[in-house]
């Protein structure tokens, strides 16, 4: 499906944003739940999951298409530059005082282990952005994820997460 013109009426707007944001969390929700359910030994439950969330992926790329969200590349990435940076500097700092404040230990954990990861992935797309931006796809080989912290590497994992501690072998490796 092809979007021509971005949404402009502001109510219209407000409604899709919201419907954006609602099939974004219930796409993450239902993969948690099919992991969740995979664990427990349901395959099918987990497959029924996954595909119900690729349904709801759909329905948030549509609404995020209509709302003229969808750049080149190198605009692409500066909105990820934009989104990471926001969580370095305010968002994770503020989530992460506020859950020691209340004692509340796994938020804290959670938040930090998050905005040590956002603050890896900035830097990455910053770095993307000036190859796509010279037409230029970036050099990588493989890139690591910490299933515990979410930390990413390029090219090798470390020996342990630097972050958690979790063990290289533990990573997940996008080819």
């Amino acid at each position: 499906m092809v979007f021509l013109m971005p949404v402009k009426r502001a109510i219209t707007r407000k409604f899709l944003e919201e419907a954006f944001a609602g099939e974004s969390m219930a796409h993450m929700k239902y993969l948690i739940f099919a992991e969740k359910a995979e664990q427990e030994g349901f395959p099918n439950i987990a497959k029924l999951f996954r595909a119900i969330a690729y349904a709801e992926f759909v329905h948030a790329k549509n609404h995020f298409i209509a709302l003229g969200k969808l750049g080149k590349t190198p605009e692409n990435l500066q909105a990820g530059i934009e989104g990471e940076t926001y969580e370095v500097e305010e968002m994770y700092p503020v989530f992460n005082k506020t859950a020691e404040f209340q004692g509340e230990k796994d938020a804290v954990r959670t938040t930090h282990f998050a905005l040590e990861a956002e603050k890896i992935h900035a830097e990455l797309y910053k770095k993307a952005k000036e190859s796509a931006e010279q037409g230029k796809d970036i050099e990588i080989k493989k890139v690591y994820i910490c299933p515990v912290c979410g930390y990413t590497a390029i090219d090798e994992a470390p020996e342990r997460c630097p972050v958690c501690g979790a063990p290289r072998d533990k990573f997940i490796v996008f080819e």
